[in-house]
């Protein structure tokens, strides 16, 4: 039983916690009913029944606000057209049309075909495998 009214007091006082957060980053044009100050009185002097107050009655309607503290740079405002946030950001193109993306694809598979043809010959022949690469400067 004391289990219980620990975890209810708890999740009381969580309520209290993101309601009272939430009043306090809220902007003052998008409260309902009464004024911010208002809220924050309600909310401060009476916790159980000024946060369920709140959240039915003064909480903004509709997920559209922008976020309080903003993530990596996002304000909540949509971009402008033509505007990147980050110079990294690139937008995504079609694998056909980059020329090097498919150059690259090619000379990997032409490698590919390379390595099995020469393991394919070595195996008819029966000569032990060589493990030695072309490019490696030991290999002299």
């Amino acid at each position: 039983m004391v289990l219980y009214e620990g975890a209810g007091l708890l999740l009381l006082l969580a309520l209290w916690i993101f309601c009272l957060v939430d009043v306090i980053t809220c902007d003052e044009s998008e409260c309902r009913n009464l004024p911010k100050m208002m809220w924050l009185m309600i909310v401060l002097v009476l916790p159980d029944v000024g946060s369920v107050l709140w959240l039915v009655a003064g909480r903004p309607q509709g997920r559209g606000r922008p976020a309080a503290l903003p993530y990596k740079g996002n304000t909540g405002r949509p971009a402008r057209q033509g505007h990147r946030t980050y110079p990294s950001q690139v937008p995504a193109t079609n694998p056909d049309d980059d020329e090097e993306f498919l150059r690259g694809i090619r000379n990997r598979a032409e490698e590919q075909r390379r390595i099995a043809r020469e393991q394919r010959e070595r195996d008819e022949h029966g000569s032990p495998p060589d493990h030695r690469r072309e490019d490696d400067p030991d290999n002299r």
